[in-house]
């Protein structure tokens, strides 16, 4: 699964079976590890963040820090993602 980056004990990072018909643009979030209890954020078609599930138990203050990076980070996690998967669909 492509690590997308780091941040602090965190790693952001796509699944590569992310379901056919593929599902919407999205970012999963965990400490240290990659895991199937990820917290799963979902990037809207202006660039923002909606989050989707906290399963990770992220404490909001480090969450919103981390969906203010990968907001920042918008069009590198989108150009990945369509080199990884070959298409985009959006959320909303």
């Amino acid at each position: 699964m492509p690590q997308v980056f780091r941040l602090g004990p965190y790693v952001i990072y796509f699944w590569m079976n992310e379901g056919k018909p593929l599902e919407p643009i999205h970012i999963h979030v965990a400490q240290g590890i990659p895991s199937p209890n990820a917290t799963k954020i979902w990037i809207t078609r202006r660039g923002k963040c909606l989050l989707c599930n906290n399963n990770s138990k992220i404490p909001k203050k480090q969450l919103n820090a981390i969906i203010k990076v990968i907001e920042a980070q918008c069009n590198s996690v989108t150009d990945l993602w369509l080199s990884t998967f070959g298409e985009i669909r959006y959320y909303c």
